[in-house]
């Protein structure tokens, strides 16, 4: 394989793998703008496209409270059995259509109960959801495997319930964990209750850290809460003083040397004033320097991508190459929450072969 560049076409068929991406940041437009008058909710704008271009602007405004506002409409349409259907069937084709072959997909079951249903419900419809979707992708010749994250809110109080919610389901589909949510003033720490049951479980679990708040978030998920994989991450260069001489601090040094995974999530990254530039986001560095870094979606809709523009964004700004995109990709599935013989026989039955065949 040669490290060449590469355009969207090509890296469209390559297979990829996703670990960090939001199912109530992923919506289809029209989906949003349909669901939203069946249940008499008021939009922006009932224009799909004029949705998606609301939906961009509004996280790239610089405003966290606009950004965070976006929400409130996906959510909106995500109250009923109905609406949760469809969305996570969406939801997984859409990935199957951009060349995805696993996935993780996140969400907290108890953003999804105004309508009356219970969290277990909730699960049971998106599970019922995401069956589906794998089974079209499957029968349409691109079969996907999708795998759930329970995520509880780190700023509510039903954190443990989320967490109990991922042990009961671990074999229906549910493959972790995660905390969501403001990073700043609630730290994961708070909930160590629940960290502690993940653990004797043996359930494993992500945690968003070293986004909004910096090292000691980062510090506290890994070793105080035990996670095993860190979701963005992208703050931990305030550990690496010399990036380009690669002088690693304690903390940094722990999590490359054992191989932890950043989820890493450019563009939205970007939006959220993590990085200043595509060229610039350290997770070119860090990939150099050897970390296990990963290339996420996060909001598809919020952030109007997918993973053929991340990696596109990263081939054409970033000076990746098509070896750098396999690399990513393996890493993903490596510390995906599956068990190894299923993570392995992805890696060496599904995506080396489709990067030979593509190239």
């Amino acid at each position: 394989m040669t490290a060449t560049r590469v355009d969207a076409d090509l890296i469209r068929r390559l297979p990829k793998a996703v670990l960090h991406d939001h199912l109530d940041g992923g919506l289809r437009p029209a989906t949003v703008v349909e669901l939203a008058a069946a249940v008499g909710h008021t939009l922006p704008t009932t224009d799909p496209d004029e949705l998606a271009a609301w939906y961009v602007e509004a996280a790239n405004s610089g405003d966290l409270v606009r950004y965070i506002a976006t929400f409130e409409h996906t959510l909106a349409v995500m109250q009923n059995r109905e609406g949760l259907l469809r969305v996570a069937e969406e939801y997984v084709l859409d990935l199957a259509a951009d060349g995805v072959v696993y996935a993780e997909v996140r969400y907290a079951p108890e953003l999804n109960t105004r309508g009356g249903l219970a969290m277990s419900e909730v699960v049971e419809t998106v599970q019922e959801g995401l069956a589906a979707g794998m089974a079209k992708a499957a029968a349409a010749g691109t079969p996907v495997r999708v795998g759930t994250l329970l995520c509880g809110m780190r700023m509510f109080d039903r954190v443990r319930e989320a967490a109990d919610l991922a042990v009961a389901y671990r074999d229906a589909g549910v493959v972790g964990f995660d905390i969501a949510g403001a990073e700043d003033g609630f730290p994961p720490a708070d909930h160590l209750d629940a960290f502690a049951h993940l653990r004797s479980e043996s359930v494993p679990f992500t945690i968003h850290a070293g986004e909004a708040h910096g090292l000691p978030s980062i510090h506290q998920a890994l070793q105080v809460c035990g996670a095993q994989r860190i979701g963005h991450g992208v703050r931990i260069t305030e550990d690496i003083p010399d990036l380009a001489a690669g002088k690693l601090g304690r903390l940094a040094g722990w999590i490359r040397d054992r191989r932890v995974a950043l989820e890493m999530c450019p563009t939205s990254n970007l939006q959220t004033g993590c990085a200043t530039s595509i060229a610039e986001h350290p997770i070119t560095a860090l990939k150099d320097l050897g970390f296990r870094v990963t290339v996420n979606t996060d909001n598809r809709l919020v952030s109007g991508t997918t993973m053929t523009r991340e990696m596109s964004l990263l081939v054409e700004e970033a000076g990746w190459s098509v070896e750098d995109l396999r690399t990513v990709t393996v890493n993903a599935l490596k510390s995906a929450f599956i068990p190894f013989d299923e993570r392995n026989a992805l890696i060496e039955d599904v995506v080396l072969p489709g990067y030979a065949a593509a190239l």
